[in-house]
């Protein structure tokens, strides 16, 4: 469970205080799958940056799994952020020299998952997404965007987080790709049992989402 509970983030800027994020509340349930919409200019990435723990909050309640995220010191934000979130970026952010499985395995190693547990985790995430076994040895560059996209989603599910945060991840993906990438996602929240939410531009993949959340100037319309 997700519980975002009168969320505020404000920054100094030239002209005084500038609210990003205002008076924000809302929950996602375990296995649900929600999307934020908005235009640009609209908190949509400070609020991403505020779940993940990536930036704290000027005021306000994180809650993932019963734990109160803005509450953690930075010691354990790096843990939590390591083993409780999982981030599907839009350009993808695989490492370019390791194959699509040594991409999925880097995060256990830095949570101290064993070799054989890492390997075997990482290809059945694979085998999920679809990378067959072939394209599983392969670098990045020699797969497609779609397939870097579904490699991104194997890694971000590596260490069985709680929350899967995605920023734009049809982004630069073709449209046909880009609903299968969301299918997919859809499919991972119900079979991982993951809170999934994902900033999008798509209005008609974040339509078929289980909720929608549409920001404006900092609050939800």
């Amino acid at each position: 469970m997700l519980k975002v509970s009168n969320l505020v983030k404000q920054f100094n800027g030239a002209s005084g205080k500038v609210t990003a994020v205002s008076d924000i509340s809302f929950e996602v349930p375990e296995g649900q799958f929600a999307s934020i919409i908005g235009k640009s200019g609209s908190g949509k990435s400070t609020l991403l940056s505020l779940l993940g723990a990536l930036d704290k909050p000027t005021s306000g309640k994180i809650e993932v799994g019963g734990h109160d995220v803005t509450k953690m010191h930075d010691h354990r934000l790096i843990k939590y952020r390591g083993k409780e979130i999982g981030f599907v970026f839009q350009n993808y952010n695989l490492v370019p020299n390791l194959t699509a499985i040594e991409n999925v395995m880097l995060p256990m190693e830095f949570a101290h998952v064993s070799p054989n547990e890492r390997k075997r985790r990482a290809v059945e995430l694979l085998d999920q997404v679809g990378i067959t076994a072939d394209k599983q040895k392969r670098k990045p560059s020699r797969l497609s965007g779609g397939e870097q996209q579904r490699v991104a989603i194997a890694r971000a599910l590596s260490n069985k987080p709680s929350l899967i945060l995605a920023d734009e991840p049809t982004g630069n993906l073709d449209s046909q790709t880009g609903k299968m990438i969301f299918d997919l996602l859809h499919d991972l929240a119900k079979s991982e049992n993951t809170t999934i939410v994902a900033v999008t531009h798509d209005l008609s993949i974040a339509g078929k989402t289980d909720v929608t959340f549409t920001l404006k100037d900092g609050s939800l319309v």
